[in-house]
């Protein structure tokens, strides 16, 4: 498996005014397009490291899809990232016959772009956020994420996802998920226990960025992530910026992000 970042998800309730906070933030804002047959639109803030930020948000309800339920509850803000598939169906059958049947798919996905191209790619997505999706591209990558070096330049100096924090009910539930998603020849490191902040923690390095799993040492031994857990659940709720040192003010502090 290519254990590299392919997006981080950011649910937000209007596109237009994101993009232009964004925008207003140092970055430069791609406009997505619409998906197929569901209600989303998207814009992308592309990244020197291959990665992008993904905005995403909905014309109308979908209670049925996660991110826009955690949108709907807990506000704008960070709901999940993706690592990248040469093969998600594949990988998808792998990581069930290991034991993890709450990755589900595959999920055919599709987006029509402002300039008319159509979009095609694969994923397979999990019941909860503590552990990352996998997408793959049907049509050529570089539609889906252009590769327009004008687009990777960023005011702010922004040129990559460094690390991602994940925060997570039960570490030890989280952490055999992934081992069931990276394979068992993928070693994952020990946890670490840290009885003063009130955190059990493990630190993944994986293709050219780092994942931290957060979880209590005991019921609200730590309360920010407490209060993130209650509010928004398993998932990413920080992202560490590389190439920046731009001071991050509304709506990126909101979402979760620092350089």
């Amino acid at each position: 498996m290519n254990h590299s970042l392919d997006h981080v998800v950011i649910a937000v309730d209007d596109l237009s005014r994101s993009i232009e906070q964004y925008r207003a933030l140092g970055f430069t804002v791609y406009p997505g397009g619409d998906h197929q047959g569901r209600s989303s639109h998207n814009a992308l803030i592309m990244l020197a490291d291959g990665s992008y930020l993904e905005l995403k948000a909905w014309r109308s309800p979908a209670p049925n899809e996660r991110w826009w339920a955690t949108l709907d509850k807990s506000g704008e803000g960070l709901v999940d990232f993706a690592l990248l598939s040469a093969d998600p169906v594949g990988e998808l059958a792998a990581a069930r016959a290991r034991g993890l049947v709450t990755l589900q798919g595959p999920v055919p996905g599709e987006r029509t772009r402002p300039d008319g191209q159509h979009v095609r790619w694969t994923t397979a997505r999990h019941d909860t956020g503590d552990v990352p999706f996998l997408c793959g591209d049907i049509t050529p990558r570089n539609l889906r994420v252009p590769d327009d070096a004008a687009l990777m330049q960023h005011a702010n100096g922004a040129t990559g996802v460094a690390l991602i924090t994940v925060a997570v009910q039960d570490l030890d539930v989280t952490l055999a998920r992934w081992q069931a998603l990276l394979g068992p020849d993928f070693a994952l490191p020990a946890i670490s226990d840290d009885a003063a902040l009130g955190i059990r923690s493990v630190r993944i390095a994986l293709g050219g960025f780092d994942v931290v799993l957060q979880g209590l040492t005991s019921e609200h031994s730590n309360i920010t992530l407490a209060k993130h857990l209650a509010l928004r659940g398993e998932g990413a709720f920080e992202v560490v910026l590389r190439g920046t040192t731009a001071k991050w003010v509304s709506p990126a502090a909101e979402h979760g992000f620092r350089s």
